[in-house]
């Protein structure tokens, strides 16, 4: 029997694996990604990636990438009586210093997917499709696992493998929740006789209802429609034709092929917890969500984001209790977010409903109750211990204009305060002082961050917000994160 090991073993190669593998590439950290389908997965169906999941993106690399792959949404347009009316999905705001984007881009799964392998592929890696996760063991300082003839010994395990995790399952994990009483296909089509300028809709808030949505980025249409709980459906291209046909009313619109489709029931479910002992779950496998909103897939991407650079940082030395904050931070979010699915699917059920506001975007959520929080600022501050940092234009000493997510980008954690405080430098930490190292154009940073000393993540979260001569508070901070002076 084969026998190797690793610091990590992935479970699930989908956006929540890839974006794990990629942020632990970065860091050097040893990992086998793994996932027992035999190819990646071939659908649209997370086609939402929302502005906070764009700056996830734009640090690791990839944005510029998942911009040129996808294209923004088209307006809502609803068939009816022979006319219709449009109206825009979203509010199309420009972007402000503190917030870059602030529109969500259409990218279906499977390019997102595709850009993330790519990346992955740059940092030298890749997911192995076809090898599967059939048990595992841990004690006290690892994991044994089976893959097939092979077993594999892993610092830990993550179970990125979906809502029908073998990993959740195994660790006996609960997985309460509600299924939704709705069944509905999606499926990715070629289709004639539709234009590609609107997303359109017939039927809408009744049982017939469906929707026929260009795919940006692809010659394709992404078909959603609810379709009775049980029963087979047809989904042949001339079962597709035939459904199109009657719940829209045209004999105009034709498929030629199916590239892909799926009948699922939708579901909103939370772990009840997201990990046992040296075993993590992520993605689906903590969550799933109906898909209104568009907020499954960046959940996952963002539940992978926090889990590796802790993974990677109490790899390299830093106290257990930055790895436990990973639960901590993310599972209410996913609670969150499925209560805001869950609402707006009742609005689209109730109303055909599908204007989407700011709470969408995930831009202000945040980790308040962080147990890696360290809050020193006063009632005032813009700025507290678990807020997203913002960006803001700034230039160097010498005159070159950046943006302070260029200055957080990459691995490292980020001290930005003013200029009349001292902190030891060491590995891992860049420091920022305003006014000496970096000037502040048009005053956005003072706006934004205040007169104090803020310490940010590497995930672009605050950690700690302190007055300007408060140093030897960082100081005893630091060591709690895995940065001591050197």
């Amino acid at each position: 029997m084969k026998s190797g090991s690793t610091d990590v073993l992935i479970s699930g190669a989908g956006a929540a694996g890839l974006t794990l593998a990629v942020e632990l590439a970065r860091r050097g950290v040893a990992f086998v990604l793994v996932d027992k389908t035999p190819a990646p997965f071939a659908g649209s169906r997370g086609k939402g990636v929302q502005p906070r999941t764009l700056e996830v993106f734009e640090d690791m690399g990839v944005l510029d990438r998942m911009a040129a792959a996808g294209g923004p949404y088209p307006p809502q347009r609803a068939h009816k009586g022979g006319g219709h009316t449009d109206e825009p999905m979203f509010e199309d705001l420009a972007p402000i210093p503190a917030e870059p984007y602030r529109t969500p881009l259409m990218l279906p799964q499977f390019l997102t997917e595709a850009v993330l392998r790519e990346r992955l592929a740059e940092l030298g890696h890749a997911p192995q499709f076809g090898r599967e996760l059939t048990d595992f063991t841990q004690d006290e300082t690892g994991v044994t696992a089976r893959l097939g003839p092979e077993t594999i010994r892993a610092r830990y395990l993550v179970g990125a493998d979906g809502g029908h995790s073998f990993v959740r399952h195994a660790l006996g994990i609960e997985f309460p929740g509600k299924t939704l009483g709705i069944r509905a296909v999606v499926a990715d089509l070629a289709l004639e006789g539709l234009g590609t300028d609107a997303w359109h809709r017939w039927n809408d808030g009744a049982p017939e209802q469906m929707s026929l949505c260009p795919l940006r980025g692809t010659d394709l249409f992404q078909l959603q429609a609810p379709v009775p709980l049980e029963g087979d459906i047809d989904l042949t291209a001339p079962g597709l034709d035939a459904m199109i046909a009657r719940r829209t009313g045209r004999s105009d619109l034709r498929v030629d092929a199916v590239a892909w489709a799926s009948v699922y029931s939708m579901n909103a479910r939370l772990a009840d917890r997201y990990g046992v002992g040296r075993v993590y779950l992520a993605g689906d496998a903590a969550h799933i969500h109906p898909p209104t909103g568009g907020q499954g897939l960046n959940t996952s991407v963002q539940d992978a984001y926090n889990l590796g650079w802790k993974l990677a940082a109490v790899l390299g030395g830093a106290p257990q209790t930055v790895l436990d904050s990973y639960e901590a931070e993310r599972r209410p979010i996913a609670a969150e977010v499925l209560g805001l699915s869950t609402r707006l699917l009742d609005a689209l059920n109730r109303r055909g409903e599908m204007r989407r506001g700011r709470e969408t975007r995930q831009l202000d959520l945040g980790y308040p109750h962080s147990p890696l929080s360290l809050d020193g600022s006063d009632a005032s501050a813009p700025l507290r211990p678990g807020d997203r940092a913002p960006d803001a234009p700034c230039s160097g000493a010498g005159g070159q204009r950046t943006r302070l997510f260029e200055l957080f980008k990459g691995t490292h954690w980020t001290l930005l305060g003013t200029a009349d405080a001292a902190i030891r430098p060491r590995p891992g930490l860049h420091i920022h002082r305003v006014g000496r190292d970096i000037l502040d154009c048009c005053g956005h940073i003072r706006e934004a961050y205040g007169p104090a000393w803020i310490l940010v993540r590497p995930d672009g979260y605050v950690a700690a917000n302190v007055p300007a001569g408060a140093g030897d508070v960082l100081e005893g901070y630091l060591p709690r994160v895995g940065l001591p002076a050197p």
